[in-house]
Parts: C-alpha cells; structure tokens; sequence
C-alpha cells in the first residue's frame, strides 16, 4: 500500500490534485471517492475530467443517474455515485462491471463503500476529509501491485 496525503483550501487546488494524478492514470484503472456530501468529489472529478480532455461543464453529480460516461478525451471516464446503492447486486443492475472491464478509461466511483463488495482489490482510493477552515485533506491509497510506486510516481510528477 502506499498514501500520499495532500492539503487543500480552495476549489482550484482541490481540481489541482486531480491534475497531476491523471497523467499517471491508465485504461482499467478504479479510482474511489470518499467524503462527506458536499466534501469536493465531483470538484474533483471536474478537474481529472478536464485533464483527460472532458469538458468540466459536462461533468455533474450523478446522484440520480448512477452511472455517467465521458467519451473521447485521453482515456474515457466512467463516473459512478453509488450513494443510492446498498449492495454488490445493485452495482451489477448499472454495469459497473461492464465498465471495469471495458479497458478503455477511468472508472471513478463516489460513496464506493456502499458497494464495497463490488470493488476491485486493485484500486486507488481518494478520501476527503473536512479538516475546518475551508481546508480538506485528500488522502491518495494504492491498492494492489498497480498503486505500489504510487508516492514515487506522485513525487516525480511535474504537471
């Protein structure tokens, strides 16, 4: 396993951390999301979006529709809000494993604990932490072979 832990005050610099991670971003990747509601999940995913050559304006919550996919830029981005799900069986019902095994993007998954049983053992997990002051704290977690030079490579990015 390995963490990189970041702090962040502003919108700007929460999309920051979302802009370096992309470039170390590979198709069949899993990126989960964890964080109190309104605590930059989908700021930040607007960052990887753009990054990736998504339009930010296109990236919304997909709290009603579960399953969002962005086409076309560097890799494809599947963004997924499990908040509304409770089990693996429910992930199944909107094709999350379709998309893990698409192979052709990023699969970015708020609230994954509500479908933890569903999740790849290899992922990276991206939690925000309310820490007061208008300041959050993103912690990046690799799991798996793919993550283990995750700090390394986080170190060696010059985005």
């Amino acid at each position: 396993m390995s963490v990189v832990v970041i702090e962040t005050k502003t919108v700007a610099e929460t999309q920051a951390v979302a802009v370096r991670l992309a470039p170390l971003l590979r198709p069949g990747d899993c990126v989960t999301l964890s964080g109190d509601l309104g605590a930059g999940k989908t700021t930040w995913t607007r960052g990887l979006a753009v990054t990736l050559g998504i339009p930010a304006q296109a990236v919304t919550s997909p709290t009603f529709t579960l399953l969002h996919e962005y086409p076309g830029g560097r890799l494809s981005l599947y963004h997924v809000d499990a908040y509304r799900l409770t089990r693996g069986a429910d992930a199944d019902e909107i094709g999350l494993a379709d998309v893990l095994n698409a192979g052709d993007g990023v699969v970015v998954i708020e609230w994954a604990s509500h479908i933890a049983g569903a999740l790849p053992a290899e992922r990276l997990e991206v939690a925000f932490d309310d820490t007061g002051d208008d300041t959050r704290t993103i912690t990046l977690t690799g799991l798996g072979e793919r993550w283990t030079n995750l700090q390394a490579d986080w170190n060696a990015c010059s985005c």
